[in-house]
């Protein structure tokens, strides 16, 4: 409860207060701003207060997020949402990874091939991105598995197989770490994109290899996209617009 005094017309009579204490602060995506901001993260504790004398404690509040430009305060959840700057370089790198283990998969012989990846990779942020450095790249992890990209060793009973060789393996990897984080955070036409993007590099020399097809049904997992949502993009994507 509040009165208007004569001399202190804000004065609380009877009431709680809370006393914040900041305990660490950094850069988030303010809600309230629409933007990155710089915030405060703090503790508090209320307190009976009388006449503005604070009397009995009344416990432990937060802690929370206050944002240093609004003065908005929000629970700590709202630090999962990456920052813009953060959010820009992971959608970077996914795109990326996503052309690595397409033309891991299906090999970099083909110019065609080569010139839209690079063409994926520079629109997504890398602008300097290059055919040489992109298999330079796929050279190199072949090289730590010992085999080349887009080759598979057949298994030991002469079946035919399909999926990840060691070096897509690795790159398999690469691809949930990298879009996992990122789905969440991605409307469903923007994980969509992702995915054709991929497609679009698998078909620039023909018709998808059943090693591409493996690597893009991964991109759509990590994408958090059912298999039939899947198989809708990457047929759609051979259908010329």
């Amino acid at each position: 409860m509040h009165a208007q005094g004569r001399h202190s017309p804000d004065r609380c009579v009877v009431g709680v207060r809370t006393v914040w204490r900041t305990v660490g602060d950094g850069e988030f995506f303010c809600p309230g701003c629409g933007g990155d901001r710089n915030y405060h993260r703090r503790t508090g504790r209320r307190r009976l207060v009388a006449f503005g004398v604070p009397l009995l404690p009344r416990g432990p509040v937060g802690p929370i997020v206050e944002c240093t430009a609004c003065r908005g305060r929000f629970a700590m959840d709202v630090l999962d949402h990456p920052t813009t700057t953060r959010f820009s370089a992971m959608l970077r790198d996914a795109v990326h990874t996503v052309a690595l283990a397409v033309l891991a998969a299906g090999g970099t012989e083909a110019r065609t091939v080569r010139r839209a990846a690079v063409g994926a990779v520079r629109a997504a942020g890398f602008a300097d991105c290059s055919e040489e450095q992109l298999v330079t790249l796929i050279e190199a992890l072949a090289a730590d598995t010992g085999r080349l990209p887009g080759r598979y060793a057949p298994p030991p009973d002469g079946a035919s197989r399909d999926g990840f060789d060691p070096c897509g393996t690795a790159l398999a990897i690469e691809l949930h770490e990298s879009l996992e984080p990122l789905a969440p955070h991605l409307a469903p036409a923007g994980r969509e994109s992702i995915l054709l993007q991929g497609a679009r590099i698998a078909l620039a020399d023909g018709p998808y290899r059943p090693a591409e097809r493996e690597v893009l049904a991964t991109v759509g997992r990590a994408l958090l996209l059912c298999p039939e949502d899947t198989d809708r993009l990457l047929a759609a994507a051979r259908t010329p617009s």
